[in-house]
C-alpha cells in the first residue's frame, strides 16, 4: 500500500476538492480518499504538500504509436488507403508501443488514450483504448476493440477522388457508410459460418448491437447532420470526433444524446471545414448542455499538451471545473469506463497525476504520475 498526503486533491467526484487530502493506493486500486483517512503503520508515504493531485488525464482521440514520433513512412501506419471500407483493420496491429509519445503523454499527466485509424476511409478500422504505463508492452492494452472509426467530409473525398475511385462526393461517402451498415444488419440473423467475409462484418454487427460505438470524424455541421441521420436509421451509439461546428447543431445532438470529442483546437485552419475552429467552441458546447471532452488528435497536437488545450479553453470562457472534467471524468463517461476511471474515489483504478501548481498554470510541472498504481517520475 502507498499513501499520498498533503496535496490539494481535485477528485472530480462526489468528494469535491480536498485540501491536505489523503489517498491510499493498494495495488492497482484506490482504497480510500479523504481528509481523515488513517495511514497504516509503516506504509510508504508520498508527501504532496503544496501540490495538486488530479485524476490521470484521458485523451479520447489520438493516433499515438500508430503515427509515430520522428518517423515518416517507416512509422506511418494510420491510413490504409487501398479501400474506403476497412472495418476489419485494428489500430492495435500498427502501434509501436515503444513510441516516444508514450513517455511524452505521461510527462503531461495523460495516463490513457483512445488510439484509432485515420480519417482517409469511410470506415477506417477498430480503435483500441491504451494505458501509457504497464509492467510489459502487451499490458498497455486496456480495452480492445473500443469503437469503430468512420469518417465523413473532406478527407475520404480527397483521398479517393485523387485515385479516381468512389467516393468523390459527400453523397457517395454517406452511401458507402449506409451500405456497409445495411449489409451488416442483414448478416445479424445469420450464423458465423454463413456470413461472407466475417472479419469485415463482425465489428459492424457489434456496432449495430451497440456493443461498440461508431467514432465518426466530422468537422462541418452538414457532415454531422448526415451522421445523425445514419444514427437514426440504424440506431447505433454515435460519438462525434472533432465536431468543429457542433455548436451550430447543439439541439440535434442533445435530442439524440450524442457526445463530442472536441478538437484539435491548438491548430491553424488547416482546411476549409475547420474555418470555425476556436477555443470558444468548448464554452459554447458547455453552455448548450452538449456532452463533450477535449482531445489532441495526437500527433496533430502533441498529446502532452492536452492540459494546455483545456487551459486555453478556460481563457476563452469555459468554466475551470468543466475544463478539468473535459480531460478526466468527461471522456471516461463518454467511453463508458467512468466506474473505473476519470475521478479519484475508493474502488477506482489508481491513475493519478501530481503537479507542483494547478495543472492549468503554464508554469506548473509534473511531479509524479501513476497508472494502475505503477509510478512514473518525470
Amino acid at each position: 500500500m502507498i499513501a499520498i498526503k498533503g496535496g490539494r486533491v481535485l477528485t472530480m467526484g462526489e468528494a469535491g476538492n480536498l485540501d491536505e487530502g489523503i489517498i491510499l493506493v493498494e495495488g492497482e486500486i484506490i482504497r480510500a480518499v479523504g481528509k481523515d483517512v488513517v495511514i497504516p503503520a509503516n506504509c510508504p508515504t508520498i508527501d504532496a504538500g503544496g501540490k495538486y493531485i488530479c485524476p490521470g488525464f484521458i485523451d479520447g482521440h489520438t493516433h499515438i504509436g500508430l503515427e509515430e514520433e520522428i518517423y515518416r513512412v517507416e512509422g506511418d501506419d494510420v491510413n490504409e488507403t487501398s479501400d474506403p471500407l476497412t472495418p476489419q483493420l485494428r489500430a492495435l496491429d500498427g502501434i509501436n508501443f515503444s513510441d516516444l509519445a508514450f513517455a511524452d503523454a505521461l510527462r503531461g499527466g495523460v495516463t490513457r488514450s483512445l488510439c484509432m485509424p485515420g480519417s482517409a476511409n469511410i470506415i477506417g478500422g477498430q480503435a483500441v483504448f491504451l494505458k501509457h504505463l504497464a509492467p510489459s508492452l502487451p499490458e498497455m492494452i486496456y480495452r480492445q476493440p473500443w469503437g469503430l472509426k468512420a469518417a465523413l467530409g473532406e478527407n475520404p473525398k480527397r483521398v479517393y477522388g485523387a485515385q479516381k475511385k468512389t467516393p468523390h462526393t459527400r453523397m457517395a461517402s454517406a452511401s458507402l457508410l449506409r451500405g456497409a451498415l445495411y449489409h451488416a444488419r442483414q448478416d445479424m440473423a445469420k450464423e458465423e459460418a454463413e456470413i461472407k467475409d466475417y472479419p469485415k462484418q463482425e465489428v459492424l454487427i457489434r456496432v449495430l448491437k451497440k456493443e461498440l460505438p461508431l467514432l465518426l470524424h466530422a468537422h462541418r455541421a452538414d457532415d454531422m447532420l448526415t451522421a445523425l441521420r445514419i444514427k437514426d436509421e440504424f440506431d447505433v451509439n454515435l460519438i462525434i470526433q472533432h465536431g468543429t461546428e457542433a455548436f451550430l447543431i447543439a439541439d440535434e445532438l442533445l435530442k439524440r444524446d450524442v457526445p463530442v470529442f472536441l478538437g484539435p483546437l491548438l491548430v491553424n485552419r488547416a482546411k476549409v471545414e475547420m474555418k470555425e475552429v476556436s477555443f470558444k467552441n468548448a464554452g459554447m458546447l458547455a453552455g448548450q448542455g452538449v456532452k463533450f471532452a477535449l482531445i489532441t488528435d495526437h500527433p496533430v497536437v502533441p498529446i502532452e499538451h492536452l492540459r494546455v488545450c483545456a487551459a486555453l479553453a478556460v481563457r476563452e470562457g469555459l468554466d475551470e471545473e468543466l475544463a478539468l472534467r473535459a480531460i478526466t471524468l468527461g471522456p471516461a463517461q463518454i467511453l463508458g469506463v467512468d466506474k473505473e476511471l476519470g475521478s479519484i474515489a475508493a474502488g477506482k483504478r489508481a491513475d493519478l497525476a501530481i503537479f507542483d501548481a494547478h495543472p492549468f498554470d503554464f508554469r506548473s510541472r509534473l511531479s509524479l504520475v501513476m497508472v494502475d498504481g505503477k509510478i512514473w517520475g518525470a
